[in-house]
């Protein structure tokens, strides 16, 4: 029993004295607290924490891991707040709606969720799928696979026949008559209702659908489609539980009426008048613009047979806009979180859109505080990511250029550290 007893106290000690850190030597670091560029810094980590920045390259003890990074640009892990991690733009996505089960969505958002860390983003808000992006958001956590960090609003909410309605474009004996359980809402009371039906199935935030929307098997892709009292019910709700609520909207009115009724974030944004961007700033919304989606799904809707008939004048009008009119809001000092829709396109591009924000005005450093700083405040984390600063979580990534002289490097990040664990080196 002692034998015993010596033997787990030697384990400690030694666990103690001889716990191995991590030294990266970086030849620029990104204070994205302060906007600055800083050079020849040591990032010191400890299991799965920032121990500390020193000034110069510093190595560590004998037995302690130094990464050379002396000419690269080092920054905190990315932060998305717009992916769907359960799929991926192919011309038959709208037949493997019916043709896939839980279990191959599963597989197919494992793959997607490690091609979205290796390009350098740690943390992911997933706003909307069948329910399979919970059950991935804990197989992450758990350290089953590898994945961003992700907070998940489930099942994203709708109106019967609006946009994310899962039942549009079915024949008739498959449609049914879905509501708050299957997030489909029609009155204040099924609007909490499910709300609280996310809560139950373990998502982290709410996301409705405020107008129509392209992809939808339906005609409309900007019509206003809750009520501002419905949006009131799931807001206040979502306050109850701790979430908070995303807007997906198109057009204006389906706009405002989402800021009224108390959303945190407006997806798209696409055709946001002056009048709903002074809204935003006066009740502290912010727009994720999602510009890579506008362009992909543009691009696609050119191609004979890609997606359905009903969906490519839609596409055609809605995509080309995004981007001219997030340079506006953000130009009206409208607050910008840093969003892709990545699903819509390819995942692991996420990076691209650091690009296109650039090419409408927002300069290369706010874009990345966008992706970091701002998105960790939306999602309450604030103290524990977005920032490479003493006691913040692990999360660093790594690109070869200074992404403020020339931003597409974000698209080729090439180390990515999370929790302190190398995953891309």
């Amino acid at each position: 029993m002692m034998k015993f007893f010596y033997a787990l106290l030697f384990a400690l000690i030694s666990t103690t004295l001889f716990a191995q850190d991590t030294y990266l030597h970086c030849g620029k670091l990104i204070d994205t607290k302060n906007g600055k560029v800083l050079t020849e810094k040591t990032v010191v980590v400890t299991e799965n924490k920032i121990l500390k920045i020193e000034n110069g390259y510093v190595d560590g003890k004998k037995d302690d891991i130094t990464i050379d990074l002396k000419d690269k640009t080092v920054m905190p892990g990315l932060i998305d707040m717009h992916v769907h991690l359960e799929g991926e733009t192919n011309p038959k996505a709208y037949l493997k709606k019916y043709t896939d089960n839980e279990a191959d969505l599963a597989f197919d958002a494992v793959g997607f969720a490690k091609k979205t860390l290796m390009a350098g983003f740690t943390t992911v808000r997933d706003l909307g799928g069948s329910g399979v992006n919970i059950s991935l958001k804990k197989a992450i956590a758990q350290g089953k696979i590898d994945g961003p960090r992700v907070f998940t609003a489930g099942k994203s909410l709708a109106t019967t026949g609006g946009h994310a309605d899962p039942t549009n474009g079915g024949k008739k004996s498959l449609i049914g008559d879905p509501g708050p359980k299957e997030g489909v809402v029609n009155s204040v009371e099924d609007a909490k209702k499910a709300v609280r039906q996310r809560y139950k199935n373990g998502a982290d935030l709410i996301k409705i659908t405020a107008t129509g929307g392209v992809l939808s098997v339906a005609k409309s892709g900007s019509n206003p489609q809750f009520t501002v009292e419905e949006i009131k019910a799931i807001c206040e709700t979502a306050k109850d539980y701790g979430f908070h609520v995303a807007a997906h909207a198109h057009g204006d009115e389906g706009m405002q009426r989402a800021i009224l009724g108390g959303v945190k974030t407006i997806e798209h944004g696409t055709l946001m008048s002056e009048k709903t961007m002074d809204l935003m700033k006066q009740h502290d919304a912010y727009l994720v613009p999602t510009i890579t989606a506008g362009k992909e799904v543009t691009d696609k809707a050119k191609i004979d047979g890609y997606y359905p008939a009903i969906i490519v004048p839609k596409a055609l009008d809605i995509g080309p806009k995004i981007q001219n009119t997030f340079g506006k809001a953000y130009k009206k000092g409208v607050g910008i979180a840093f969003g892709t829709d990545a699903g819509v396109f390819k995942h692991g591009q996420n990076g691209k859109e650091f690009g296109f924000m650039v090419e409408a005005g927002m300069p290369p450093m706010a874009t990345i505080q966008s992706a970091t700083t701002t998105n960790a405040k939306i999602l309450n984390i604030q103290d524990e990511l977005g920032q490479i600063s003493p006691g913040f979580i692990a999360d660093i990534v790594a690109v070869n250029d200074d992404p403020t002289q020339k931003i597409n490097t974000m698209e080729n990040v090439v180390f990515v550290m999370k929790e302190g664990k190398i995953y891309k080196r």
